[in-house]
């Protein structure tokens, strides 16, 4: 019985469905960020802000290690503090002023990828919803 609980488990949280997730989460932040530069075209100082979401994808699909939080205010976590990934990407500042035309080209470029991430993640609980309504005949 605790076997077939744990092969439930597996195909619910299914590697490629946390992925999806994630990606999916970072999208919807990066969307947050583009629409955030675009609200603040205007405004004198500041500066575009981005996901560095291919750095953080590679990092976890290599298994490497973030980083380390560098300790530069007393009141700083400590030096060699992991540094975690949500899964959400590290939000960088790009140091360039609001560029209306690239931000434009950020949000088409990130609405093509979480639509392709959206559909991927409904095609996979649609294979889940068939072999368990399938598997009850």
């Amino acid at each position: 019985m605790n076997g077939e609980r744990h092969m439930a488990n597996s195909l619910v949280t299914d590697n490629t469905i946390n992925f999806l997730g994630k990606a999916l989460s970072a999208g919807t932040k990066r969307h947050g960020l583009i629409s955030a530069n675009v609200a603040n075209i205007d405004t004198i100082g500041y500066k575009a802000k981005d996901i560095d979401f291919k750095k953080m994808l590679t990092e976890v699909l290599e298994g490497e290690t973030p980083g380390v939080l560098e300790q530069t205010q007393p009141r700083h976590f400590p030096r060699g503090t992991p540094l975690t990934l949500s899964g959400e990407g590290e939000v960088i500042t790009t140091g360039e002023t609001v560029d209306i035309d690239q931000e434009m080209t950020r949000l088409a470029e990130n609405n093509i990828n979480y639509r392709t991430n959206l559909e991927m993640l409904l095609r996979k609980m649609n294979l889940m919803r068939t072999a368990v309504t399938e598997g009850g005949r």
